[in-house]
């Protein structure tokens, strides 16, 4: 029977369990680089550059690689 995320790049050098405290302090220090949101204001008054959008784009995809990449060593019921 094929193991859960067996068919992602690399899986093979993947073997151990994902530790949750790791997991959730890589997700939170990407998530951190993002700063603070801005509440309150109108998205006229919240426009964002194009490299500060592609910036936050990479680091959100980060974010979601690390999960991804977590989610697969987990066995699957």
């Amino acid at each position: 029977m094929p193991v859960p995320g067996s068919h992602l790049p690399g899986a093979a050098a993947r073997q151990e369990p994902a530790d949750p405290n790791r997991i959730r302090a890589e997700v939170a220090g990407l998530l951190a680089e993002l700063g603070p949101p801005t509440a309150g204001s109108s998205p006229a008054e919240n426009t964002e550059t194009g490299a500060d959008i592609t910036r936050r784009a990479r680091i959100l995809e980060q974010a979601h690689d690390v999960l991804v990449d977590a989610l697969a060593t987990v066995d699957k019921i």
